[in-house]
């Protein structure tokens, strides 16, 4: 059963300003930290339980933050700190903070946290858990700022605080209707600055009070989109604004080893040219004519080897890389020798082809450096172009737009780091955005898998041991340091989805093989949730058939009582009897069945399938 009540809370006492109304919050999310002498297997067994199935590894950090801002005319800004990119973000958080703060819809006004202005948001905007990491801090955040202001609101109006009722950023005296004050009159007539944040948050709304949240709410982005005034990062412009073009290799692994500037300062339209290191591009009046002068560099190049798909096949082999034991639930001994069923399962490499290619604004400035980009992870982002420029971090700032899709590609954004080097170069704002070709050939991609699953069905049709080893190209240790990958072993990423979460099965055990792939590789919606969802419940299939019994009544039969079995029997029922399940179907159509746990989320669903 779950609380409407937080753990205690860690708010620390911060003063607050004025004029930013800061609130803030330490994180109360889980962490990744082994701390305990478990020994490296267990240890990575530990990780492996924790982060598998898409639970969240870091969220909002401890320094103070600005959350809210309160304006004049009784509006709540809220400074989001999770980007939006399609899965409707800016309302969720919104919902969550507009139930503590107690106010009408209309008064929220959502605002994208940047880097210098916001949230602290380390980890940026992916993973699927952007409500379950912010749902608590954002409602502690609220409560505890609506509780502040109740206190100022009480010395105000000469009235016990707990005689204020509350709605619509309004507080009235329960014995005087008469008396009432705004949130922003309080604001403006309170000393602010003399306000101490309490060692713990007040008590939250309980679920059933709530407005907002689990409710059909008006999206806070629906009219910017449908009018066509949303700005994405490739819509960014600025006066006097510039294009920038990168030279790129044409073969994997290929790098650059001299470059000059050749005849692109002649072009037309062409002007700075960056030609340093391993970077060569071109900033000019247009993009086309960016293009044009990055084809006029002289640049030798040191190419790659031409990689064979076969190859990347036999890398991404199960037997093949590091080995992790991330599962072990029973002990499977020899009971998987003998009469066992098996089978293999391969998912290949994957581009993210979203709508919108890479794109960021830069204008470096003498004492700053500003950021537009379409990106899932500001603070990267920063990092990244203040390493390029050979500056303090704290000297730019990252300004999220909307995106135009992500899936995980936009974690990193090379075109903001490129954008930046012709800016410092150029002494103008220079917009860098990729074309088709660039993010098909020179992006992540998803790394290819192979999956070998290996089970002992009894005489009753109970498996008695089952096996997934899955191997993988690396999802999110592509950007992780090289000692954090050597202790984990296996990248978790990859192996999101791929524990075995039936258990009625009595041994159970989850292998990880990582091999890195000359291609780059990283996450791709869901990081390895996908395909390993896919192979094993291919396998569920394929031991039911075995068994003769009904693919639902085979999964049926592997639940226990346990809660996580009670969730997994709920949503097979249910979706079987929205399909009609064991019911007729036309001739040639045919009904498929998948379930799996992400994020703390159980899934089903039954597909009607016809082949023509």
């Amino acid at each position: 059963m779950t609380s409407n009540q937080p753990p205690k809370s860690n708010v620390k006492k911060w003063r607050v300003s004025r004029r930013g109304f800061l609130i803030g919050l330490g994180a109360t999310v889980a962490a990744v930290a082994v701390g305990v002498p478990v020994g490296l297997p267990r240890a990575r067994l530990a990780i492996a339980n924790l982060v598998a199935e898409g639970g969240s590894f870091g969220s909002i950090d401890a320094p103070p933050t600005s959350w809210f801002e309160i304006t004049a005319d009784n509006r709540i800004r809220f400074f989001n700190p999770k980007v939006e990119m399609g899965q409707g973000v800016h309302t969720s958080l919104a919902q969550i903070a507009a139930e503590e703060l107690e106010v009408d819809w209309e008064q929220i006004e959502v605002v994208s946290a940047s880097t210098a202005r916001g949230i602290n948001d380390s980890m940026g905007t992916g993973n699927s858990t952007s409500v379950s990491s912010t749902f608590t801090p954002i409602r502690e955040a609220a409560a505890t700022l609506r509780e502040l202001l109740r206190t100022e609101a009480a010395n105000l109006l000469g009235v016990p605080a707990a005689s204020l009722s509350v709605a619509s950023g309004v507080f009235t005296a329960n014995d005087d209707p008469g008396k009432a004050i705004t949130y922003g009159e309080i604001v403006a007539q309170a000393d602010v600055a003399s306000w101490e944040i309490p060692e713990e948050a007040p008590a939250l709304k309980p679920a059933s009070e709530f407005r907002f949240v689990g409710k059909s709410t008006p999206r806070v982005d629906f009219e910017s989109k449908l009018t066509g005034k949303a700005l994405y990062g490739y819509d960014m412009r600025l006066p006097n604004m510039l294009y920038g073009a990168v030279a790129r290799p044409s073969t994997i692994e290929g790098k650059l080893k001299s470059a000059t500037p050749g005849e692109a300062p002649n072009r037309p339209g062409v002007v700075a040219v960056v030609a340093e290191d391993d970077f060569a591009g071109v900033a000019a009046e247009s993009r086309l004519q960016a293009y044009a002068g990055v084809g006029n560099m002289v640049l030798e190049w040191e190419d790659g080897r031409l990689w064979q798909q076969s190859e990347i096949d036999e890398l991404v082999t199960v037997g093949n890389g590091t080995r992790v034991v991330a599962q072990k639930d029973g002990d499977i001994g020899n009971l998987l020798d003998g009469d066992v069923l098996t089978a293999e399962f391969r998912t290949p490499l994957a581009a993210h082809a979203h709508l919108e290619p890479h794109a960021a604004l830069v204008d470096v400035q003498a004492d700053k450096v500003t950021v537009w980009a379409s990106t899932q992870a500001a603070f990267v982002v920063r990092g990244d172009v203040a390493e390029a420029l050979g500056i303090e971090e704290e000297l730019v700032e990252v300004i999220p737009t909307f995106l135009g899709g992500g899936f995980g590609h936009k974690s990193n954004v090379p075109a903001a780091r490129e954008a930046a080097l012709l800016s410092r170069a150029a002494g103008r704002p220079v917009h860098v955005g990729w074309n088709r070709t660039e993010e098909m050939r020179h992006g992540f991609f998803r790394p290819s898998t192979h999956h070998v699953l290996t089970g002992k069905v009894d005489g009753n049709g109970r498996i008695q041991a089952l096996q997934h080893e899955v191997a993988s190209g690396d999802v999110l240790f592509s950007f992780f340091p090289g000692i954090a990958s050597a202790i984990v072993g296996a990248d978790f990423g990859a192996y999101r989805g791929a524990r075995l979460e039936y258990d009625g099965i009595p041994n159970r055990q989850m292998v990880s093989y990582r091999t890195p792939l000359p291609v780059r590789t990283g996450p791709w919606r869901g990081l390895g949730l996908l395909a390993n969802t896919f192979a094993i419940e291919s396998f569920m299939d394929e031991m039911a058939q075995a068994a003769n019994i009904d693919p639902l009544q085979f999964r049926l039969n592997h639940l226990t009582d346990s809660t996580l079995s009670r969730r997994f029997r709920n949503a097979l029922e249910t979706v079987a009897e929205m399909a009609n399940w064991g019911g007729s179907l036309p001739e040639g159509h045919a009904l498929g069945l998948a379930i799996n746990l992400d994020a703390q989320t159980v899934v089903a669903q039954i597909a009607d399938v016809s082949v023509e």
